[in-house]
């Protein structure tokens, strides 16, 4: 199964956003409104919460014939639903067994757009077809629902701190994030203000009516996780089989998340070096401790030599590290990665690792059925995806979930001291995993609506599993998180490796799929051995 996108880390810009768009395949954050859990009933709401989506056959050669896609559509400001419309597109696999409803699959980011996703990698989930037609979508702002872009401006966009002078310099640091924020402001449209994940979970409960269920059945992913516990929170009513894996914070800073993330990814990378160089192929030698040191000047060298690159901006360190974050969440993609690398390091090519993060492949555009009323703002063209829109959205919605926003003066005074902190955790991913925090400068205060509402849920029991290897979210957030969430909180501790447990442990995906087509949960603190893994 291909891994999951994460929210700790994604694909950026230029070659490898590109890809990573194709394969997964604000500035302005306004006030958001907090949810009322009878959306379905408030008069200004019923046009998008009484419609139905019209369904038809993807029609596209290499996409499975039974996959169908549409859209429904959702208001610009939740606030204020007479102001506008977005389309967020759609596909499906039908139910072949007894229906009992939909299961709506999120696979992570933020910025993962799902329909592809689900187009090219759903064949894991086709058990759960027995009962369920399984839903994906692309979310407000990501692929094909009105994306948001921050450009491919010079000191612009999300390519501000990619060279190590800046981050060098404070003065510099902030006059290129003030740009890099504008750059957003300047290339997206009007969904931008109304980004994030609270937005998201609204639109989340359109789509549950749209389909015809009363209920929400859920399996989210990473960044999804965090989705569907700000659902619950909203929609409390609402919550039918809810499934969290490789479950996300829901209170730590952007900073302490990077640092986080950053230490767990050394740690799979250190993993997968010692695995490498018991290789006779490994391109690093056959010592762990110099092939580390030599990961490091390779980062180093291509930040000060990129290479010249098919998709017309060079390959940096940084777009390096980006791909290995990607290779590094499950040990399947190892060999691939490890084969890559060699291409990069013997013969001077980075098609194999820019092309890592699409698991090598491009994704043919996905046509989409119209719904039953045409709305002011719908899906763009495929080829109208902006290059830099994962990262972009990933940037955009990671900064309207989170409240804090350092001020000029502490940004200067602390810089030096984070900078050191995220290389301490990774000298590979620390300066990357830094960049992505501070990129939150410039954007409005994001909401508090996380951090200090979603807790205590009243909902039927939900099913968290945190993997005790996986690199992009801590074992430890599942626990906070359960223990945030209350009672209805029931965790399922794999004891295995990777980035989420549901693709790489039969163990793990056999518990949720009996909880989601059964109801079937296992007992609160059950395990899986490491020695069920694939």
């Amino acid at each position: 199964m291909q891994a999951m996108l994460s929210t700790r880390s994604g694909p950026r810009r230029r070659a490898l956003v590109a890809a990573a768009a194709t394969a997964a395949l604000t500035l302005g954050c306004a006030s958001l409104p907090t949810a009322r859990a009878d959306g379905d009933d408030d008069p200004g709401l019923s046009r998008f919460y009484d419609q139905r989506i019209s369904w038809s056959k993807c029609d596209v050669d290499g996409v499975p014939d039974d996959l169908q896609c549409g859209k429904v559509s959702v208001p610009l400001d939740y606030a204020r639903p007479g102001s506008g419309s977005l389309d967020l597109a759609l596909a499906r696999y039908r139910a072949t067994g007894d229906k009992r409803g939909s299961v709506v699959l999120n696979f992570g980011g933020p910025g993962g757009a799902g329909v592809p996703e689900l187009a090219y990698g759903g064949k894991p989930f086709m058990e759960l077809t027995d009962g369920y037609d399984v839903v994906s979508f692309d979310p407000r702002g990501v692929g094909r629902s009105s994306p948001v872009s921050c450009g491919d401006e010079e000191q612009g966009g999300l390519s501000a701190l990619d060279d190590d002078d800046a981050l060098g310099d404070p003065a510099t640091v902030l006059a290129r994030l003030r740009e890099a924020a504008a750059a957003c402001v300047r290339n997206s449209g009007p969904v931008l203000p109304h980004i994030g994940t609270v937005n998201a979970a609204r639109d989340l409960d359109v789509l549950r009516s749209a389909l015809g269920d009363k209920k929400l059945n859920y399996l989210g992913f990473s960044y999804g996780t965090r989705l569907g516990a700000v659902y619950a929170a909203q929609f409390p009513g609402k919550v039918g089989r809810v499934v969290l894996d490789g479950v996300d914070t829901l209170t730590e800073p952007l900073t302490e998340q990077g640092v986080a993330g950053a230490r767990g990814q050394q740690t799979a990378l250190d993993d997968f070096v010692d695995w490498c160089v018991r290789d006779i192929a490994c391109p690093f030698g056959h010592d762990a401790r110099t092939a580390r040191e030599a990961v490091v000047r390779l980062v180093w060298s291509l930040d000060e030599n990129p290479l010249p690159s098919d998709f017309g901006d060079d390959f940096t360190g940084q777009d390096l590290v980006a791909a290995l974050g990607q290779g590094l969440y499950s040990k399947e993609l190892w060999p691939s990665l490890e084969r890559a690398l060699a291409l990069l390091v013997e013969d001077g090519d980075a098609s194999g690792v820019t092309a890592f993060a699409t698991g090598g492949m491009a994704l043919p555009a996905l046509p989409l059925g119209r719904p039953d009323a045409a709305e002011p703002s719908p899906l763009v063209e495929p080829e109208d995806v902006p290059l830099d829109n994962l990262p972009a959205a990933l940037m955009a919605i990671n900064c309207a979930d989170d409240p804090d926003r350092p001020t000029a003066e502490q940004i200067t005074g602390d810089l030096q001291r984070l900078r050191a902190a995220y290389e301490e955790a990774s000298p590979v991913f620390g300066r990357y995993r830094l960049s992505e925090v501070l990129l939150c400068y410039g954007r409005p205060k994001g909401t508090d609506f996380i951090r200090e509402e979603v807790k205590d849920v009243d909902t039927p029991r939900m099913l968290l599993v945190g993997t005790r290897g996986d690199p992009a979210t801590p074992y430890r957030w599942t626990e906070e998180t359960a223990e945030r969430l209350g009672d209805s909180a029931v965790v399922l501790d794999n004891k295995g490796d990777g980035h989420t447990g549901y693709g790489s442990s039969k163990c793990v995906h056999r518990k949720i799929d009996d909880f989601l087509l059964y109801g079937s949960l296992p007992p609160d603190g059950s395990s899986c051995g490491a020695e069920e893994t694939d």
